[in-house]
């Protein structure tokens, strides 16, 4: 046996990275690249791919009878994007091949105003499904259980607000759009509780989830898990939005669409608010079926300098994301004058093109995300992702459209919270709709420290009111900052209470263009 050769269940480090280094042709003293390490790093990853697939053998093996089917299903397709992490080095994309997108790959949303004739609403609607993406938590924020359970207005939830959406097209419409959820291992249980409560409404609710796959030890390249296939809990993650495709696969919902008549699907992220069902792009995609796929995308800014933006690669739309991008060129990517535009993750496609793709295994051809990770024991994780919007490149005839910055909408922060929760917006069947009060388009920038603001239970507490916002512009807070009730806020208002100082905004308090700092207290009598 050579020293090379291991048995595939010993666990051992590897040096994972220099699996994948795109070596080049010849030595740095101009000679020929020898065989054998070409062979060598072959010989490694095949090595790593058995050693893998007799650990999930084993925790197959280990499961409950009733279960081996379900594991084999959800490890089988791990193993596959496993192979694909192994074998696939140096960068996705090749930065000399990129261009701009060619002419009519990113329509304006102007040219869809009026794809929609008045009276035809039902006809089009008809052919919806609307999937919402509700596989996350709201720890980032301080929540525990489904992000889509953090009420965000008039004490109405994400997934409230969705499902008053969707109840108001159908009862205007007299239509049946339905609403699915997909669902991670994290929110299933927690969501279908919640669900209980829609019951009586006019909405046919469907979930799914989507898979649940082993995270993967970065020094040995073997899954975390090693006897038992249901713990420990940390030891599995949900593998990111692109998942979304087999997932909706292999849940037999699309066979169940299509014998309903369903033709388009418009898939969103749950947190974004703006996110609504937009007749005019429904339109569109019912009435030109080449158009097999459609990403809403609208223009950048400063404080989305990191998104994913479309280009065209290779004469097809691609999504580009900035995990893609080669270190020397990222200043580039951010750069607003030169990639204009966003991906705002608001999907539509014809459900018989994503059917196609999964059968044919074309969907599965999407760059893969290294998902870096420390567990609370101290164990470092690599989790293996796709994003949703990563398969625009198989799909055919795919297109943009620059939608107006109110279709996105999202709440990651407290900072975004205080805005949808302020007078900024009014709540409209589900829907935030900005208010006619406000004479610029645009929201206000707002900056709330992390150590008092992070998360929502803190947040709460230092508002008795949300301020009236309708003329900010800016507002940055940071320290120890309370706010009395109706507080106005107007232009640029900056308040900083350093560390040991308070700072109480007084009750009707009106700051216009003010820099508040030091200590300011307002005690009850």
């Amino acid at each position: 046996m050579s020293g090379f050769q291991r048995s595939t269940s010993e666990r051992v480090a590897v040096d994972w990275e220099t699996l994948f280094e795109a070596a080049p042709a010849t030595t740095p003293d101009g000679m020929q690249r020898s065989k054998s390490i070409v062979e060598f790093q072959q010989l490694m990853r095949q090595d790593a791919q058995a050693a893998l697939r007799s650990e999930l053998d084993k925790l197959i093996d280990a499961a409950d009878e009733n279960d081996k089917e379900f594991f084999n299903n959800e490890f089988n397709a791990f193993a596959n994007l496993f192979e694909r992490f192994l074998q696939e080095r140096g960068p996705s994309v090749e930065w000399e091949k990129i261009r701009p997108p060619r002419e009519g790959m990113i329509k304006p949303y102007s040219d869809m105003v009026s794809a929609c004739p008045k009276g035809q609403e039902k006809a089009f609607l008809d052919k919806l499904v609307v999937i919402k993406l509700n596989g996350g938590l709201g720890t980032s924020m301080g929540c525990t259980g489904p992000k889509s359970m953090i009420s965000v207005r008039s004490g109405l939830n994400f997934l409230d607000l969705t499902v008053q959406q969707i109840e108001h097209l159908n009862k205007t419409y007299e239509t049946n759009v339905p609403l699915v959820l997909m669902n991670s291992f994290n929110t299933e249980e927690d969501t279908r509780k919640i669900l209980r409560k829609y019951n009586n409404c006019q909405v046919d609710i469907k979930m799914f989830n989507q898979h649940r796959f082993p995270r993967i030890n970065k020094e040995t390249l073997l899954p975390v898990a090693t006897k038992d296939p249901y713990n420990p809990k940390d030891g599995w993650y949900p593998p990111g939005h692109g998942d979304f495709y087999m997932a909706l696969y292999d849940s037999g919902l699309i066979e169940e669409f299509k014998k309903q008549g369903k033709e388009i699907i418009f898939l969103s992220n749950i947190d974004n608010l703006g996110a609504t069902v937009d007749m005019n792009i429904l339109a569109h995609m019912s009435t030109n079926p080449d158009n097999e796929y459609c990403m809403e995308v609208t223009d950048k800014t400063r404080a989305d300098v990191k998104g994913g933006t479309l280009i065209d690669y290779e004469g097809k739309a691609r999504l580009l994301e900035i995990a893609q991008v080669p270190k020397e060129h990222v200043d580039e990517f951010k750069s607003v004058s030169k990639f204009k535009i966003f991906n705002t993750n608001n999907l539509w496609m014809r459900l018989d093109a994503v059917d196609r793709l999964c059968k044919n295994g074309k969907i599965e051809d999407m760059e893969i995300i290294i998902n870096e990770k420390s567990l609370s024991n101290g164990t470092n994780v690599i989790q293996l992702e796709t994003a949703s919007g990563a398969a625009i490149k198989n799909f055919d005839n795919a297109i943009g459209v620059n939608v107006p910055r109110s279709r996105f909408l999202p709440v990651k922060k407290t900072s975004d919270l205080m805005l949808v929760m302020s007078n900024l917006y009014e709540l409209k069947s589900g829907s935030l709709v900005m208010s006619s009060k406000r004479q610029f388009k645009t929201t206000p920038l707002v900056k709330l420290g992390d150590e008092h603001f992070k998360k929502v239970a803190k947040y709460l507490s230092r508002f008795k009111t949300i301020p009236d916002m309708l003329e900010a512009d800016h507002l940055t807070v940071s320290g120890d900052v309370s706010f009395g009730k109706d507080v106005s806020l107007k232009g640029t208002v900056i308040i900083i209470a350093n560390h040991g100082d308070r700072i109480d905004i007084p009750s009707g308090a009106v700051l216009e263009n003010k820099i508040v700092s030091g200590n300011l207290r307002i005690l009850d009598h």
